[in-house]
């Protein structure tokens, strides 16, 4: 493959994928469903305002906002979708209303003709915009009045302590007292009736509502639109033209490699390591505890999903509720899994240029103390917000955010933002010497040298909303965070760093190396950039971003294909020569990234990407299906692979003993499977039948989740669960092994 042309085509991805993608990013702006200075009866009555409903977004955030149930169908899967469950009570308030003053009767014992007439007259109701872009209020008949002071009376004894409603919590895993404050709940109450308002006004002059016509809610007219169905097809139509036209230039262009001669012996024995690259280590001592601790986040997390607020008969949830250990067990994943592929760049940077540059060993070790500050004060920030101890400020500065991978508060955020320049830093500083020396790896350390400025730039993306951006334009910038940043280009640079690995060990050549990372990168980010609009479907955005996330997000699979080739291609390398066997298990935790993402990103995440898909599968156990073995088969296992890499580098005169780690790498792959498809899948199929046939309220509710046959499915969890725990143990006593010395042989 030719650099040059391989480099235009990178560049002309990256500036017509980021053109596109700003462009409609201001139509969300411009488009994005208004928030009223009034909502108002027809008789002049001020219900809500833009102030309360601003600051119950804030509340809302503040409980642990995604981490608790969904709004427009992003957060947790524990607890209903607030907006869906908010539309379904509100349309059953009102038809039961209509119902007894018109024919003395429950909407459910009338018949279907008399239904159908209320149906018409709901519909009628709800879904006309009625918001006025002079006053700019919103007015709402006499009858809806009556719905929103239900809910609120509904919610607010469910949020704060109506013993009626104990049993609905345990089922959700609020506790009593989760909102403290009634102002702060009439507040809440207001945003969960705008967010639900959204889901069923139509916009001007369309017959869609804001969110696409989600949530499914057949009583309102919620249901799948001709675009849904127009662009899944094309969506599949694009994915199979994309599997053919990568095959074809694969099997016509993809250079060989059977005349590549690996030495006999290792070329990085006698390697020198600087004293920076020392210092790297405790970096993965700290990401081999984060794994403990972020594993035992999640079996307290999915525990909650069978005994809402106890562990085991331990009432727990009194100091750690479901909504702070599901924050903590994503927020270490993130955390272990950015130090490992962070200090893996640590550790490579000087070796590329075989330098040490000036004070690299006291940034090094200055910026571990940063990240151990960010990692224990956002923590302790987001249980403080949840507990309801800071004021609605306070808490989006120091506390919990409420959005789901982003969840810090903006303070660490920061933080965390000039940490990553830093470590760009000392990244460049180390990495320039050799890409100023102009030899064969310069086009490689180029491209590392971009990841590098990509992950330290891109998280600014999470600083560009503030405490009350609108609720559309926050999920924007976010999925700017989680797609772009974490699924992006930490994977450009793990990409990198492993082809570089591979080139310092001479196992492949520097030039098909630099040709194959930017071929890679090209195709993963052809579909990835815009793939981002598969997540804003039914985000208050317009009706283009369906037809472009559906297009790209079936483009993302593409290269996922082929991951075979990979894995096979790793196992090869792995038994080239007899030297390389030391590195068996980080090549073959390699190996199992290729599994996963052609598994867990490709299968289960084309599951529920295309429109018609989502339309029901949004919210529902499927996703989960998709992020735990996306995040931690993909960017987990990576994680490790690279620590691991490492740390065989760190010493390569001493000799492995693989029981611990072989036992870890088995039974890590094999739980992450058994926990999916014993429990997780089968949960999320089954809620899918549930929202086509009665509507994502109910495929939500505890009615539903709570029959015997899904509590049983969810109890078959702590199979899978309790392998891949012990896996994740067994990793741990082999790190902290090869200090003390039980984990080589003597």
């Amino acid at each position: 493959m030719n650099s040059k042309k391989l480099w235009i085509g990178f560049i002309l991805v990256m500036v017509i994928s980021f053109g596109i993608l700003g462009y409609y990013g201001r139509e969300i702006y411009r488009e994005a469903p208004p928030i009223p200075e009034k909502v108002v009866t027809e008789d002049g009555t001020v219900v809500f305002t833009a102030a309360d409903i601003k600051d119950g977004q804030n509340v809302w955030q503040s409980m642990g906002g995604q981490e608790v149930g969904t709004v427009w169908g992003h957060g947790a899967y524990k607890a209903p979708d607030w907006t869906a469950d908010w539309l379904h009570r509100e349309a059953v308030f009102i038809l039961n209303k209509w119902s007894l003053d018109d024919f003395s009767k429950r909407y459910d014992d009338l018949p279907d003709e008399n239904q159908a007439q209320l149906q018409k007259r709901l519909q009628n109701e709800l879904r006309k915009n009625t918001y006025d872009t002079q006053s700019k209020n919103t007015t709402i008949s006499a009858v809806r009045a009556e719905a929103i002071q239900s809910n609120s009376a509904h919610y607010g004894g469910l949020f704060m302590n109506d013993p009626e409603l104990a049993h609905l919590r345990e089922a959700y895993s609020i506790p009593a007292n989760t909102i403290k404050d009634p102002e702060r709940m009439r507040k809440m109450n207001a945003f969960f009736f705008w967010a639900s308002w959204a889901t069923v006004t139509e916009r001007p002059g369309m017959e869609i509502t804001f969110t696409n016509n989600w949530p499914p809610e057949k009583l309102v007219g919620n249901e799948p639109t001709g675009a849904l169905l127009l662009w899944t097809g094309f969506s599949v139509i694009i994915l199979l033209f994309g599997i053919g036209l990568l095959g074809w230039y694969y099997a016509t262009n993809r250079e060989e490699e059977e005349d590549h001669v690996v030495p006999k012996v290792n070329p990085l024995s006698g390697t020198k390591l600087t004293p920076s690259m020392k210092a790297t280590l405790k970096y993965f001592w700290v990401v081999t505890a984060l794994i403990l601790v972020q594993i035992l986040m999640g079996v307290i997390t999915a525990h909650y999903g069978v005994e809402g607020l106890g562990f085991y008969g331990l009432p727990l949830a009194d100091v750690l509720p479901y909504s702070i250990s599901r924050t903590w067990h994503i927020q270490l994943a993130i955390f272990w899994i950015a130090t490992s592929w962070l200090a893996t760049g640590l550790f490579i940077a000087p070796a590329i240029s075989g330098k040490e540059p000036k004070f690299q060993r006291f940034g090094v070790n200055f910026l571990f103390i940063a990240l151990l500050i960010i990692v224990v004060g956002s923590l302790a920030g987001q249980w403080m917000g949840v507990m309801q101890k800071l004021g609605l400020v306070e808490n989006f500065w120091f506390g919990h955010q409420g959005y789901e991978y982003v969840d810090l508060g903006r303070f660490w955020q920061i933080f965390l933002f000039i940490g990553l320049i830093l470590w760009l830093l000392l990244m460049g500083r180390a990495i320039w010497p050799a890409i100023k020396a102009k030899n064969e790896n310069r086009h490689l350390l180029t491209m590392f040298l971009i990841a590098s400025v990509a992950i330290a730039a891109f998280y600014a993306a999470g600083l560009m909303w503030g405490r009350q951006t609108h609720l559309a334009i926050a999920e924007y910038w976010r999925w700017w965070v989680v797609h772009l940043w974490v699924e992006g280009f930490f994977e450009v640079f793990a990409t990198v760093a492993i082809a570089f690995l591979f080139v310092r060990m001479q196992l492949i050549q520097a030039k098909i190396a630099t040709s194959s990372v930017l071929f890679s990168t090209i195709i993963f980010l052809s579909g990835g950039i815009l793939g981002t609009f598969h997540h804003l479907y039914f985000t208050g955005t317009p009706t283009a971003v369906l037809a472009l996330g559906a297009t790209f997000s079936a483009l993302e699979v593409v290269p996922l294909v082929l991951m075979g080739f990979e894995a096979y291609h790793n196992i090869r390398m792995s038994r080239a020569k007899e030297w390389v066997s030391a590195y068996k298990w980080p090549i073959y935790f390699f190996v199992s990234v290729a599994f996963w993402n052609f598994l867990g990103a490709g299968i289960f995440g084309f599951l529920i990407n295309p429109p018609i898909a989502l339309y029901y599968m949004q919210g529902l156990n499927t996703t989960p299906v998709h992020g735990h073995t996306a995040l931690f088969g993909v960017y987990g296992m990576l994680g490790i692979g690279l620590m691991l890499f490492v740390l065989r580098d760190m010493d390569l005169n001493v000799t492995w003993k693989e029981k611990n780690i072989r036992l870890s790498f088995w039974m890590l792959n094999i739980g992450l499977l058994l926990m999916v498809v014993l429990s997780v899948l089968p949960v999320g199929l089954a809620q899918t039948v549930a929202s086509v046939k009665h509507g994502l309220w109910y495929a939500r509710s505890a009615e539903f989740l709570e029959t015997p046959t899904l509590e049983t499915v969810r109890w078959l969890r702590v199979i899978g669960d309790t392998i891949f725990a012990v896996g994740a143990l067994y990793l741990g006593w082999f790190v902290f092994g090869l200090k003390t010395g039980w984990s080589v042989k003597k």
